[in-house]
């Protein structure tokens, strides 16, 4: 994996701390009070899972310093919006108990304690696992005292030359107040003295961001990689930037700061201009977290401590070096003996060419029956994009609308979308520009989407549409047809080829037709009721499956075949739990597959004995949402954006598609069957909220890694040109 996340947009959100929860959901006081797991903690359960992985000595050696990278990439986020949102809200005098019933500064001060235990492992397994294997590797990560003579006179040139003239030391005196620290960089603190005067002087240096984490050193001729972090190296250059001054002491730290957006939307107000401000704003957030090498005096400390306005219980020593996040840079060496083997996906069997060497014609092979796409074993790009792009150049095809949560910088989807609009096709394109983190980047493209001619629009106030929808009307001798794609996961090329997502290409007039009424619902005034194949959110999703999960439960209830299947990314929202809590005291077998944050206690008696939670991480990042009902031998199975979480059910429009195909609903079975199975790799959660990690038999031999699986079935199905 080279992406710098593995949260995705479902990971973090601020719907538990102060929330009104949705109307349908009433506790009648017959479940016990304590039947949830706390939101935070189970997010911080699932970061270990990370981190377990980077522990792991049978993982690739790369792939395991990758899996450090992330853990910090994904904790740093967590800090910036899920500690900085609860700390608002203390200081605001507006959060209320969390989702188990706890007062918010007794829950900010057992996050914090957890985090700081696990800084200090993700810290332990740089230094004494990874690190070392990576130098018996020959992958060696130094530090000043390593070199020799003619090592420091060659590190000597690269400071002068690319080090030296874009650093920029600032001094804190009355003169000069103490300077703005920006959120994740990387500091030096630095204290001097004047030989003449005797007086001493602090100095903050920034770790230039645009040069590279972790610097090659040149070749020394015995054929081993070496690097220094970019801030040992300066750090024993500071007589260069301090002349005449003596160097009494330095050390690095780096501030987290509160980096949650927040958008009071005002139909009369331009959003973009309002999320523009807010996104300026953001910047100068208030600091969060302190992270200091163990090293650091009490007198430097003490300054930043005043200085940033923190608490003690906000400072986190660590060793040397701080923000893991830089090992994004070494993971890309060409290595491949240290990496996950490479995998290629391939085209969907039913979207190939019907003879050798024709062009796909992706119309002709929707129109011919639905397809299941799963990326990225299947190809997003000779499925999906090259819909659109066919969509694009196909004078048949008279408008595509299209939603757009995030997307890479330079995406062929827009560009598709583009060329569309100057063939003068109907183009719609709802951009979701207040998707976390990629808000500057959603504005930059809805304004170069608005140049080109395309109808942009930003959605229904006061709620993120977050569904993943592409809609293409075509003209087939004098009607028009519809072609859909509903997908679980971002029209993104980029995380197509490393998030694992569902998709369905359908050219079923009744999906057409919904899809229709949502997008007139998404960008006019209607107010739409009823769908056919789809469950929607905010208003039907929820009340939709807690009946089916209810029916499930009256089956059972009955003698009648039940259970219920689901996969998703995360799963908090109270009605749903208490659903399925009911449903496993009726005797419903309830199988959860959960990749991050899960609320809910499985296997406690008289409560959940009839629910199992499992959890899969691996090379992809587990993101589809799968939801599964037997019904009484009539399989009910969908799939679509929406996680069970307050954000995704109240606030967002979200959408879920019926499958309805034989084939497409053995596959979605075949597939929990193998997640679920004792012999493949996964963790397992239990009532107390703890996750253990089943991934070896009794024999000690590893047990199947679910992903890997899948890649050799998808080669064997395209090698036996056999559709599902």
């Amino acid at each position: 994996m080279d992406s710098e996340t593995y949260l995705d947009d479902a990971g973090l959100a601020t719907d538990s701390l102060d929330d009104d929860y949705d109307s349908t959901w009433v506790d009648d006081g017959t479940l016990p009070a304590d039947r949830y797991l706390d939101r935070e903690l189970s997010w911080l359960s699932f970061n270990t899972r990370v981190l377990e992985l980077a522990e792991d000595p049978e993982l690739p050696l790369l792939e395991r310093a990758n899996f450090l990278a992330i853990f910090a990439s994904n904790l740093d986020e967590f800090f910036m919006v899920r500690i900085a949102g609860l700390k608002r809200r203390i200081l605001t005098g507006l959060a209320v108990p969390t989702n188990v019933g706890v007062a918010p500064t007794a829950a900010l001060a057992l996050i914090q304690d957890k985090a700081q235990e696990l800084q200090k492992r993700h810290a332990a397994a740089f230094r004494d696992m990874v690190k070392p294997q990576l130098d018996d590797a020959g992958i060696h990560i130094e530090n000043w005292g390593d070199l020799g003579e003619a090592d420091r006179l060659r590190v000597d040139d690269i400071f002068s030359n690319q080090i030296f003239p874009v650093l920029m030391p600032l001094a804190v005196d009355p003169a000069h107040p103490f300077p703005y620290i920006s959120g994740l960089s990387l500091n030096l603190s630095i204290r001097v003295r004047n030989p003449k005067t005797g007086k001493e002087e602090f100095a903050r240096l920034k770790v230039p961001p645009m040069l590279p984490r972790f610097m090659q050193l040149p070749n020394d001729g015995s054929g081993l990689l070496r690097f220094i972090p970019l801030e040992d190296l300066i750090s024993n250059h500071l007589g260069d930037l301090f002349p005449g001054m003596e160097i009494l002491d330095h050390h690095e730290f780096r501030v987290t700061r509160n980096e949650d957006v927040e958008v009071e939307e005002d139909e009369s107000e331009n959003l973009i201009q309002t999320l523009e401000r807010e996104l300026l704003r953001r910047r100068f957030g208030p600091p969060i977290r302190l992270e200091i090498t163990d090293d650091m005096d009490d007198v430097t400390l003490g300054l930043l401590v005043r200085e940033l306005d923190i608490t003690e219980q906000e400072v986190y020593r660590l060793p040397a070096p701080l923000d893991l996040g830089g090992l994004f840079e070494v993971t890309k060496i060409d290595r491949p003996q240290l990496k996950y083997r490479r995998h290629v996906p391939v085209t969907a069997v039913e979207l190939m060419p019907v003879e050798t060497n024709s062009a796909p014609d992706i119309f002709g092979s929707i129109a011919r029956q639905d397809v299941l796409l799963h990326h990225p074993y299947e190809s997003f790009a000779t499925s999906v994009q090259a819909f659109l792009e066919q969509a694009a150049a196909d004078p048949n095809v008279l408008a595509i609308k299209q939603t757009l949560y995030r997307t890479s910088g330079d995406s062929p989807i827009v560009e598709a979308l583009i060329r569309a609009a100057d063939a003068g096709k109907q183009v719609l394109a709802l951009v979701e520009i207040k998707a976390r983190f990629d808000e500057s980047a959603n504005i930059s493209w809805a304004r170069k989407l608005e140049k080109a001619g395309v109808h942009v629009v930003y959605g229904l106030v006061g709620l993120k549409t977050h569904c993943k929808l592409a809609l293409v009307i075509r003209s087939e001798n004098g009607v028009l047809k519809h072609y859909s794609h509903i997908g679980t996961g971002n029209y993104n090329p980029k995380t197509s080829r490393i998030y694992e997502d569902l998709g369905l290409l359908t050219a079923d007039p009744a999906v057409g037709k919904d899809l229709t009424r949502l997008f007139n619902e998404l960008s006019g005034y209607a107010i739409e009721k009823k769908f056919k194949r789809l469950l929607v959110a905010p208003r039907h999703l929820r009340k939709g499956l807690v009946k089916r999960i209810m029916t499930e439960a009256q089956n059972a209830a009955n003698g009648l075949p039940s259970g219920i299947r689901i996969k998703l990314n995360s799963i908090v929202d109270e009605a749903i739990i208490d659903a399925l809590y009911r449903a496993s005291q009726a005797g419903v077998p309830v199988q959860l597959v959960v990749r991050g944050i899960c609320a809910l206690k499985p296997g406690v008696e008289g409560l959940s004995e009839n629910i199992t939670v499992r959890s899969i991480l691996g090379r992809y990042l587990e993101h589809s949402r799968i939801f599964s009902f037997v019904n009484d031998g009539d399989p009910q199975v969908y799939i679509g954006s929406a996680d069970m979480m307050h954000r995704n059910l109240d606030r967002r429009v979200e959408a879920l598609v019926r499958l309805v195909s034989p084939q497409h609903l053995q596959e979605i079975d075949e597939l929990f069957d193998l997640a679920l199975s004792d012999d493949t790799s996964s963790w397992s959660l239990d009532g107390e909220g703890a996750w253990t990690r089943h991934n070896h038999a009794e024999d000690g031999s590893s047990l199947e890694d679910m992903q890997n699986v899948l890649m050799r079935q998808v080669s064997h199905r395209k090698r036996a040109g056999v559709t599902r």
